[in-house]
């Protein structure tokens, strides 16, 4: 694998900063963002934690967002892996043979309002029953999104099995995706970043995967009339931040504890604080264009959660079989989701 530690001549500014000392070798990361170039996290999280990096390492560690992403979604690990890039954002659900205990922040009806619950939640799970997974990379931080919701794109709100089945939905790959499959709707599933294709020309008339944040990133709240909220929410969708490993490995103990300072549950804050900001400020926008926010009847959410059970047994049989307590680590962060939430 190609290093990508450059060599840096000492500027002046790092001279006479007050905030670090001189280095003469520097480590300038080269981080990708595989959302548009607007996105949130390529605008404000990853600038933010590589700032955070810089001045915890005393200036010895920095790094650079991309302007274009290096890799399609679905190959963030293989990017950092091959060398090709440094640092990257990998959605937990494309790579479900590396992540499989991570996976457990997207078991149905798991998932809170409060993101940074569910963050501390996940990364503590991580901590505590599989922090081995994803050993081909250094993994840096795990975090969880505000919640996907249900959309209808007609004026008739999605409140009943009937009407939910009788849709032709975009749906996020993997785990909604099977879940709307096995209850009888029909299901066009691709990247989140390509959902707008579909739902923007009618060729779906509902859809779900997508928090708030990401209808309005998207421009998806034109097309959308009205959304339906569980009371135990459905779905969320998690995330790795990691590393290449020889790059990891290159750097000095001091450096590794530097980015480890503001990684980790730190960053697992950063990253789902600005998207719970976001995803409110969303949903408030939602409710001004005149979208309707309706409740799920207590039949309707009873009905999806019970044809969603086997996804739960299924996953603990996985985590089971890759040597994780399935159980356990189900348990465990279920449990610091309600204790975290607000």
């Amino acid at each position: 694998m190609k290093n990508h530690i450059k060599v840096s001549a000492i500027t002046l500014a790092s001279i006479t900063s007050p905030f670090w000392s001189t280095s003469i070798n520097a480590t300038d990361l080269k981080v990708n963002c595989f959302w548009p170039a607007q996105h949130l996290v390529c605008q404000e999280v990853l600038p933010n934690w590589l700032k955070q990096v810089e001045e915890a390492s005393k200036g010895r560690v920095s790094g650079k967002v991309l302007a274009t992403s290096a890799a399609s979604p679905e190959e963030q690990v293989q990017a950092v892996e091959a060398g090709i890039v440094d640092v990257a954002v990998q959605f937990n659900g494309f790579i479900p043979e590396h992540t499989t205990g991570a996976l457990v922040a997207m078991t149905p009806f798991v998932a809170s309002n409060d993101a940074r619950a569910m963050s501390a939640a996940l990364w503590q799970t991580n901590r505590t029953f599989f922090p081995d997974e994803l050993n081909q990379i250094h993994l840096l931080s795990q975090w969880v999104i505000s919640p996907a919701e249900l959309y209808s794109q007609t004026d008739t709100p999605i409140n009943s099995m009937a009407e939910l089945t009788s849709r032709t939905l975009w749906s996020l790959p993997g785990v909604l995706e099977n879940l709307m499959n096995k209850i009888g709707a029909q299901v066009i599933a691709i990247p989140p970043v390509k959902s707008s294709e579909v739902i923007s020309t009618g060729v779906v008339n509902a859809h779900i995967g997508l928090d708030p944040s990401d209808v309005s990133a998207f421009k998806l709240f034109p097309y959308t009339k009205s959304m339906t909220r569980f009371t135990n929410n459905v779905y969320a969708s998690g995330f790795s931040l990691v590393m290449n490993k020889d790059v990891w490995q290159s750097l000095p103990p001091e450096d590794k504890k530097a980015i480890m300072s503001v990684s980790g549950e730190h960053f697992s804050q950063l990253a789902s604080g600005y998207w719970q900001e976001a995803s409110e400020a969303a949903l408030k926008e939602f409710s001004n264009e005149g979208g309707k926010i309706v409740t799920a009847k207590p039949d309707f959410e009873a009905q999806l959660k019970q044809a969603s059970k086997y996804m739960t047994e299924d996953w603990i049989e996985k985590a089971n079989c890759k040597g994780i307590d399935g159980q356990g680590a189900y348990d465990f962060y279920t449990k610091k989701v309600a204790e975290l939430s607000q």
